[in-house]
């Protein structure tokens, strides 16, 4: 006799796993990114041994330079990278990139700018720029409200400037802005010749012009200390030029 037919057992369904969504990759921060970290403090550093002149003004904008980035370095901020972009004026920057790397005080910023320099976003900042202009100049924040690096009252950046420049009159309001020349020789108001290691200030509403020489670009490290929303909403705007007042 046959035996009996063993009971299939139920057919289930499979179980069904559920995917697991990878986190968000957490925002850099500046102590993740080491050139960027070696950047800040090269500015750190030129703003603690560049030479005051004895000027108060001077000293005392070099101290809040100071304090603000040293804070800032504590507090580990994050860097939100832009959309790298590049100007007409970046075909020269090579060159005083070149010549940067021999200027003893500033030589160490420059090379460490080097590293970042692929990441930077060059900008005008002027809602109408000259044409004359537009294949002469350019800057890229590095520290800032707006970033890179975030820093809600101060913001660090290099400006270029071609060959034969001439950078109209303008003024900044409420903001405290200063140079330190990286590479190249400049003037501002035809009142002195700056050349690497050189620190220039400007106080707020102060107007200026600056103008490069003949045969070499020029590259500035700037700092702009002010309020937040002074910094984070400037308006760039070129001053026309006073007429000279005739004596009776």
């Amino acid at each position: 006799m046959n035996a009996p037919n063993p009971q299939t057992p139920p057919q289930t369904a499979p179980e069904t796993v559920p995917e697991t969504v990878p986190d968000a990759a957490p925002p850099a921060r500046l102590l993740t990114q080491p050139d960027w970290q070696y950047m800040v403090q090269e500015v750190f550093d030129l703003y603690r041994t560049t030479p005051a002149g004895g000027s108060t003004p001077i000293r005392r904008h070099m101290r809040q330079v100071r304090e603000t980035l040293s804070k800032m370095l504590q507090s580990n901020p994050e860097i939100a990278f832009g959309q790298p972009e590049q100007k007409p004026v970046c075909a020269h920057l090579g060159r005083a990139l070149d010549n940067g790397m021999g200027n003893g005080r500033t030589t160490s910023a420059v090379r460490a700018l080097t590293k970042i320099i692929p990441a930077l976003t060059w900008l005008y900042g002027y809602r109408k720029v000259p044409k004359s202009l537009a294949g002469r100049y350019a800057f890229a924040d590095i520290v800032g409200p707006l970033g890179p690096v975030m820093c809600e009252n101060l913001t660090i950046g290099v400006v270029l400037f071609a060959p034969r420049t001439v950078y109209p009159q303008h003024a900044h309001d409420g903001i405290t802005e200063s140079y330190i020349c990286l590479s190249g020789a400049i003037s501002e108001n035809n009142a002195g010749v700056y050349v690497p290691g050189s620190l220039i200030l400007n106080q707020p509403g102060h107007e200026h012009r600056i103008t490069t020489q003949d045969r070499e670009p020029a590259l500035l490290l700037y700092a702009w200390a002010g309020p937040p929303d002074k910094l984070r909403a400037q308006e760039m705007k070129f001053s026309r030029p006073r007429k000279p007042r005739v004596m009776p």
